[in-house]
């Protein structure tokens, strides 16, 4: 089993969730979150007063999802967040295992718990 963690732009998440549905992923869970990485952030105005903005806002992604799975799912929130040819601050996506997985209600383990 693996967890696949997205950070992506906020305007994304409706398309990248549906996206996914359609690709057979039964659970994600989002997060806003705020960062920046080669964006470095911006400057805007405010009243008449110029300010930094260094933490641009973000959404993170929690997908736990099945060995078989994984290439879909990459390929998927790929496609759907790289729009216009592909921009900084497009997202980020990290793969790592997953030792268990523990559905409560019911004490189911392992790929079925997923």
């Amino acid at each position: 089993m693996k967890m696949v963690t997205v950070v992506i732009q906020p305007k994304r998440l409706d398309s990248v969730r549906q996206a996914l549905s359609e690709v057979g992923v039964t659970g994600v869970t989002a997060t806003e979150v705020k960062g920046f990485g080669r964006q470095k952030g911006h400057t805007e105005l405010y009243r008449g007063s110029e300010f930094v903005v260094e933490f641009l806002p973000k959404v993170k992604l929690e997908i736990a999802i099945t060995e078989k799975q994984v290439e879909e799912v990459i390929d998927t929130i790929i496609t759907t967040c790289k729009i216009n040819g592909g921009k900084i601050g497009d997202g980020k996506i990290f793969v790592t295992s997953l030792e268990q997985v523990i559905r409560i209600r019911t004490g189911e383990t392992g790929p079925e718990a997923v």
